[in-house]
């Protein structure tokens, strides 16, 4: 049976261990990589942040609609795919729907989400991508298929006065090839089309 002294010695031991791994890793380790972070990649250490002018706009990591107050899609700007995170790209209820291709509710979620895209951009259901009819899993994704941004094209052509041409480019443009050339997929960040698409005369 160790001594009383013995047992404040191994106390003391463990608690200058403690304090000392805490300064380390949790103080300099975090101030070093944070270090490295704003030195060598700057805007993705600090969220991505889109801004106009000097407003901030949003982030190029986390989606967000592009709907009225009662959710009702703008005309005049390029729409998201669902989100099933909270009450639509809430970052702090991050999810999916976690409903099977089976499941009646996510059913007639699609086709009500199909009927209304249908009608707001004049399109037959056939032609709608399935990323503009369900959620990503985490709910947040801000990306959307080009085959969805182009199939928008002409209604946001037609609303804001623009030559379809002109908004198929902007469109081309904003295109972004896959991770490395061969990882994912082509995409097309919407925050960053309807920030350039507000530039554009019309």
């Amino acid at each position: 049976m160790s001594s009383p002294r013995t047992a404040v010695r191994q106390y003391w031991v463990a608690i200058r261990a403690m304090l000392i791994f805490t300064v380390v890793l949790g103080v300099g380790y975090t101030a070093v990589i944070t270090g490295i972070g704003q030195l060598a990649l700057p805007y993705q250490a600090n969220g991505s942040v889109i801004t106009v002018g000097d407003a901030t706009v949003g982030s190029a990591l986390i989606g967000q609609g592009f709907t009225d107050k009662k959710g009702k899609a703008l005309p005049q700007w390029f729409q998201s795919r669902p989100s099933a995170a909270g009450s639509g790209y809430d970052a702090s209820a991050s999810s999916g729907s976690n409903y099977g291709p089976e499941n009646s509710d996510l059913i007639t979620a699609v086709k009500e989400r199909k009927a209304a895209i249908a009608q707001l951009d004049g399109v037959t259901s056939s032609s709608i991508p399935a990323d503009a009819l369900t959620a990503s899993s985490s709910g947040l994704d801000p990306h959307i298929s080009p085959e969805y941004a182009l199939l928008q094209v002409e209604r946001i052509a037609r609303v804001r006065t623009l030559s379809v041409a002109s908004v198929t480019k902007l469109v081309e443009d904003q295109i972004q090839a896959p991770d490395l050339g061969y990882l994912g997929q082509s995409r097309v960040n919407v925050l960053e089309l309807n920030v350039a698409l507000a530039k554009m005369k019309g």
